[in-house]
């Protein structure tokens, strides 16, 4: 089944997307793939050698604290 997976923290979206869940493998692999699009995405906004160096530093899981996540059929 389609499913639209929505990560957002304090009514700002952090990511969505858009999967065929059909299993704990499915839906393992739709998390795997939102984390590393977030963390891609941190690391192409660093704008210098110093910023891509402390984003490297931080852990994705300091973006998600406090977030919400949501899923349902688009």
């Amino acid at each position: 089944m389609q499913i639209k997976l929505r990560i957002e923290r304090s009514g700002s979206p952090l990511f969505e997307g858009t999967y065929e869940i059909t299993d704990a493998d499915s839906f393992g692999h739709a998390c795997a793939d939102a984390w590393e699009q977030m963390r891609t995405r941190r690391l192409d906004k660093a704008s210098s050698v110093g910023a891509l160096m402390d984003m490297l530093h931080q852990n994705v899981l300091e973006e998600l604290q406090g977030a919400q996540i949501t899923l349902s059929r688009p």
